[in-house]
């Protein structure tokens, strides 16, 4: 990853977003949500889309939300929305890079973001220790930045490799375990706590340390973020055979439903989500 681009390209970004609340649980935590913006005002977009970065960025985001009763299905909505009030004032500054910026813009709208969760919490019972994840893509011409925090995660898979690539780190020690070699992802996947993160937003947390990078990106290439429940249905290389298939090739095809139809399909029990933007 540059932390440090200097090269800008305009291009057309597709967008695709499912979500399903799964087999078990009787709602849905997860949220996503796609925005294209400017330094004046900002636009929801829906789940499917196509529209060029010559002229606004766009950021898309997942979060899964945690607490009982409802708390953990307002803590994700509450997160995602926040994206809207930071992102249009930060325009100027995206073009010319995390040093002049971005970083400090990100970092503040995760930490506006845990406050705002720890606010809500802390005032109603039903809402008491809510917490959410949040991996979070902001694209500007040729650049992906990105800021996350949690066991949602971001992918990237070029359009000239065979291999995806989590950018995100989980923040579990079972996600440290794996990317330091200790253990496989077979064995991360059956680890009894795998689902115990160490970083979130609002709840008991007091300091909120997003992991924050950037990518460059090319025609051909795919970004995916999604929560939890599709890994619990899908390996890495899964994750590609479904990507890569003809069937997500098509005019009227949904690359996102069709990962999680097949996390369902393999097992997942969760509240799954996915949502997937390629670069064309």
């Amino acid at each position: 990853m540059n932390l440090h681009p200097t090269v800008s390209t305009a291009t057309s970004l597709k967008w695709f977003g499912w979500t399903d609340r799964g087999k078990v649980r009787p709602n849905n935590e997860d949220a996503f949500v796609g925005v294209q913006f400017d330094a004046r005002e900002i636009h929801h977009l829906g789940k499917l889309g196509e529209a060029s970065t010559a002229n606004t960025d766009f950021a898309f985001a997942v979060s899964d939300g945690m607490g009982g009763a409802m708390a953990g299905e307002f803590a994700s909505r509450i997160t995602v929305e926040k994206i809207t009030t930071l992102l249009p004032r930060s325009f100027k500054q995206s073009a010319v890079g995390l040093e002049a910026g971005v970083e400090d813009v990100l970092t503040e709208l995760f930490g506006e973001t845990h406050r705002a969760l720890a606010y809500v919490g802390g005032s109603y019972e039903e809402t008491a220790g809510m917490e959410a994840t949040l991996s979070l893509c902001w694209f500007t011409p040729g650049w992906m930045y990105f800021g996350h925090i949690g066991d949602t995660r971001i992918y990237y898979l070029p359009a000239k490799a065979d291999a995806i690539k989590q950018l995100s780190h989980d923040d579990t020690h079972v996600g440290w375990l794996l990317r330091n070699g200790k253990i496989n992802e077979r064995e991360a996947r059956s680890h009894p706590r795998r689902n115990v993160l160490q970083k979130a937003l609002g709840g008991s947390n007091q300091f909120v340390e997003p992991q924050v990078g950037a990518v460059a990106f090319e025609p051909g290439d795919i970004f995916l973020l999604c929560t939890d429940g599709l890994i619990e249905g899908l390996y890495d290389s899964h994750l590609v055979e479904v990507l890569r298939s003809p069937e997500c090739a098509g005019p009227d095809a949904n690359p996102a439903h069709r990962l999680v139809t097949e996390a369902l399909e393999r097992g997942c029990r969760d509240n799954t989500t996915a949502l997937v933007v390629q670069v064309v």
